[in-house]
């Protein structure tokens, strides 16, 4: 039983895949993060945009 104990503490193979899934968790949540400030970003470039134009020609 002590045997058995000290491999499996000292068993590293599933570590990596670990360590890789945390570090896909991490740049999935960035990326999605940064989607969503972009989209953001643009929505109101185009707003801001539309808003613009609509008072020019609300003008002439």
């Amino acid at each position: 039983m002590k045997t058995l104990l000290k491999r499996f503490l000292e068993d590293e193979t599933g570590a990596t895949a670990i360590e890789y899934g945390l570090i896909v968790a991490v740049l999935s949540l960035a990326i999605v993060g940064g989607v969503g400030r972009a989209s953001n970003a643009i929505q109101f470039l185009f707003s801001d945009t539309n808003s613009k134009l609509a008072n020019a020609f609300a003008e002439h």
